[in-house]
């Protein structure tokens, strides 16, 4: 089985990132054997449309699941269309999520766990001002 994580770093024992659209990585592994693949998360940056994006991503990488911190409507809309299980886990490593998602420990979702654009850094206040 493949299991998309959202990854705040490149290795199994890194953190789970909360953000799923927003995450810094995605890490594929492969259930079988634990063999794994990192993939920078293009759409991190995005204005709009992070977690769907990030959805198509890790569909078209024939995912089975996705585990992550939290996930916003259109991405688990994205992810339950095409059939892909979401499940939840905030404070764990990548291997031990996976652990406990294979012993049953950790069950998937059925909606949101946040509301749209959840992980977007807001600009400094100096940022949004207009010149006079």
């Amino acid at each position: 089985m493949k299991i998309a994580v959202s990854s705040c770093g490149i290795f199994l024992d890194s953190p789970i990132d909360p953000r799923f659209g927003r995450c810094d990585y995605f890490v594929i592994v492969d259930t079988y054997d634990m063999s794994f693949e990192v993939i920078d998360n293009e759409s991190n940056e995005l204005t709009q449309g992070a977690g769907v994006q990030s959805a198509h991503f890790v569909i078209s990488k024939g995912v089975q699941a996705v585990i992550t911190g939290h996930i916003g409507p259109n991405a688990i809309r994205a992810l339950s269309a095409a059939g892909v299980e979401v499940v939840l886990c905030q404070t764990e490593s990548i291997r031990e999520a996976i652990e406990k998602y294979q012993k049953g420990v950790i069950k998937s979702v059925n909606g949101p766990s946040v509301r749209d654009h959840y992980g977007m850094v807001a600009k400094p206040a100096r940022d949004r001002m207009k010149d006079p």
